[in-house]
């Protein structure tokens, strides 16, 4: 069954999908403001704990001149803490590589992962996601000088690709390298350590920038941020993927997961709109607004 899917500011209305499937891995619980046990228990803490990223431009970074952490993801990530604890400082940060948001998860350590996180059928067997939030795609990232690359094709033949450890991006050279080499001899170890596989997505940049990959390929909405950074870099060729970015909880949180996407409905009213304004618009134009919701 295929789910009609519109976008633009104000967007709140869910489509009702079947859940037997993994055909939109995006669809998510209807929104709910009832506490549950997970809710209860965050506000007996009075913190909501939340994973984030440390060094992802414009998503989530740490301002170095005022010290403190910003961005898109940063913003909704108070905006939860807002409606559960009536205070968008009642929050705490723990920074997490992009291959231990599941782990932070499982273990306890954080309540959500707002980080750049996309869904997919393989997730949802591990973590419980929001509705959608963000739509991006899969995209090659190399320098404007690169002789011969032209995007996610067959100009990847023979060149070394950077990806995240445990990312969507690696999946998808798994499945089509075109050629490329994108898997690590190493073990891992200080006197073997891996090159083309790392823990945090920006570690492919500084790998790019020192001349040791050819490409990166990541999330042309984290991309885009690098190449902001960075003007000797550029997004090359198409987004290849059509990918849905979500909070994620801790599977059997199905509280937690219903009261964000309570806070979505509200929050693609007006609040979205600012916040991609105010950090994408510049470097990620003509973004209509969030995705609709899916429930299931």
């Amino acid at each position: 069954m295929t789910a009609p899917r519109t976008t633009g500011p104000g967007v709140g209305t869910g489509v009702q999908i079947k859940a037997d499937t993994c055909e939109h891995p995006e669809a998510s619980l209807t929104p709910s403001s009832a506490d549950g046990p997970s809710i209860r228990a965050i506000k007996e803490r009075g913190k909501l704990i939340v994973g984030v990223d440390q060094s992802s431009y414009r998503w989530g970074y740490r301002n170095p001149e005022k010290g403190v952490l910003e961005g898109f993801d940063i913003d909704l990530a108070r905006a939860v803490a807002a409606d559960i604890l009536g205070d968008p400082d009642a929050i705490i940060f723990r920074t997490i590589p992009t291959n231990q948001r599941i782990a932070a998860l499982d273990s306890g350590k954080v309540d959500l992962v707002v980080r750049t996180m996309t869904i997919n059928c393989k997730r949802i067997e591990q973590v419980a996601f929001s509705t959608a939030y963000f739509q991006a795609g899969q995209q090659v990232l190399a320098p404007k000088l690169a002789t011969g690359i032209t995007g996610y094709d067959s100009s990847l033949r023979g060149k070394r690709v950077c990806t995240a450890e445990g990312s969507t991006a690696y999946d998808a050279l798994a499945e089509n390298s075109f050629g490329a080499v994108f898997k690590d001899e190493g073990d891992g170890t200080k006197d073997d350590p891996d090159l083309l596989t790392v823990p945090n997505q920006l570690d492919c940049l500084a790998r790019l920038q020192m001349g040791e990959v050819d490409a990166v390929v990541t999330d042309n909405a984290l991309a885009a941020g690098q190449a902001a950074q960075d003007p000797a870099v550029e997004l090359k060729g198409k987004p290849f993927t059509k990918e849905y970015y979500g909070v994620a909880a801790k599977l059997g949180n199905d509280d937690l997961v219903r009261r964000v996407n309570q806070v979505l409905v509200g929050y693609r009213q007006g609040p979205w709109q600012k916040a991609y304004e105010k950090w994408l618009e510049k470097d990620l134009p003509g973004i209509a607004g969030p995705p609709a919701p899916l429930y299931k």
